[in-house]
């Protein structure tokens, strides 16, 4: 795998090839009223090559970040109690269960319980599966993440109302109004993964059991947390940013999210909207936004450009900078939808604030020998809940018809 320091330079040196063949493009369409083919085709190879640079840099930062804090297999939160646990946890893996006495790995009579052989996952295997997701997931990156031991997350917010006034010194005080306060309630619901091994790896001591069923799971619930949070209906997943009624933003109400038209439906033919869009977002919510969109639109906007003849995309070309546009990060989720018509293609908001993800305590996982001779099937759930529980701090980019 290549440094770091390696590929922020080949990131910076790819985009500035991009720029001088994109502007080559530009200038052909503006004097011919057209592009040489094999030119535009040069340019959106660059542009690909500099989607996944960037999509590299951002692993590497990622890892960087665990190693770091320690925070991986054998780092330095490793003790005596950790990994007795890790031991017992595969060994019940492993199919062992004689030498796990006295080690709580099982779980208690619980909804995290099964009466045919469920049992939690340690600690540090529980951690290495959020971390993968986490590293990959740009919706967990960007919102709040809340762990909780209930089935549900419970928020007063307030929506505004209250009132006040000036008074003189001896003058009357009159009554105000008092704020209204709404409650957001975000229930977890039951992701799963059934990942299969065969006797033989687990009977190989060698093997690090609670790393593979963290690689195994992580990148699957990963994959399925990430539509969720983007397109999940609320019933049986946790309910997506695209999932909740889309209005004009002039006619924003609370529980609603408000958007934007682009007035093309081929996205932009200018940077008005997108400027609008940043707008749309009151200033108070502006520190701490960003952009969420998917690679395929990131590979237009790429190619945009101010009055001054300036790219609006930047790259990050520091360690942990993000690329930007409009001086905010671009982040790239694939569950978005493409640029069409009457598609929402962009959100723009502070995260933090307007979306929440919550994790029920707990990974049970359920080791199955039967179902498949040779090989056992590991099913393994975990509880998770996500909705918008700030309305006015995300706005949409909708593609015109």
């Amino acid at each position: 795998m290549p440094e770091l320091k390696q590929v922020i330079e080949d990131l910076g040196t790819t985009f500035q090839a991009f720029k001088a063949e994109n502007d080559a493009r530009l200038k052909e369409i503006e004097a011919k009223g057209h592009a040489d083919p094999l030119l535009a085709e040069k340019v959106e190879k660059i542009n690909a090559e500099i989607t996944s640079i960037a999509a590299m840099k951002k692993q590497l930062e990622a890892i960087e970040t665990v190693v770091a804090r320690g925070e991986f297999p054998g780092g330095n939160r490793s003790s005596k109690e950790v990994e007795a646990k890790n031991h017992a946890f595969s060994a019940l893996m492993r199919g062992r269960e004689q030498n796990i006495s006295n080690v709580d790995i099982r779980a208690a009579a619980s909804t995290l319980s099964d009466p045919d052989g469920g049992f939690t996952v340690p600690e540090e295997v529980d951690s290495m599966i959020d971390r993968i997701a986490l590293s990959v997931s740009a919706m967990r990156r960007l919102c709040t993440v809340r762990s909780i031991s209930t089935d549900t997350y419970k928020k007063l917010v307030g929506m505004g109302g209250a009132t006040s006034g000036w008074v003189a010194e001896k003058g009357t005080r009159a009554e105000t109004s008092t704020p209204t306060l709404a409650e957001i309630a975000i229930n977890t619901k039951e992701i799963y993964a059934m990942p299969a091994a065969t006797q033989t790896l687990l009977d190989d001591s060698s093997v690090n059991i609670g790393a593979w069923l963290a690689d195994e799971v992580g990148v699957i619930f990963n994959e399925k947390e990430s539509e969720a949070f983007i397109t999940g209906d609320g019933v049986a997943s946790p309910k997506g940013i695209a999932a909740y009624t889309m209005v004009a933003n002039a006619n924003y109400a609370w529980g609603k999210v408000g958007f934007i038209t682009s007035g093309h439906a081929t996205l932009l033919n200018s940077t008005d909207r997108l400027i609008d869009l940043q707008h749309s977002l009151k200033p108070v919510y502006r520190n701490g936004s960003a952009f969420l969109t998917n690679d395929n639109t990131v590979a237009i906007i790429r190619k945009l450009k101010d009055s001054d003849n300036n790219y609006l995309w930047k790259p990050g070309l520091v360690e942990g900078a993000p690329n930007t546009l409009f001086g905010k990060p671009v982040e790239v989720d694939d569950n978005i939808a493409d640029v069409a018509a009457n598609t929402f293609a962009m959100f723009y908001g502070n995260f933090k604030r307007a979306y929440m993800i919550v994790d029920r305590i707990g990974i049970r996982v359920l080791r199955d020998p039967y179902t498949a001779k040779g090989s056992v099937l590991f099913y393994t759930t975990k509880r998770v809940g996500g909705g918008i529980v700030h309305y006015e701090a995300i706005k949409a980019l909708k593609i015109a018809a």
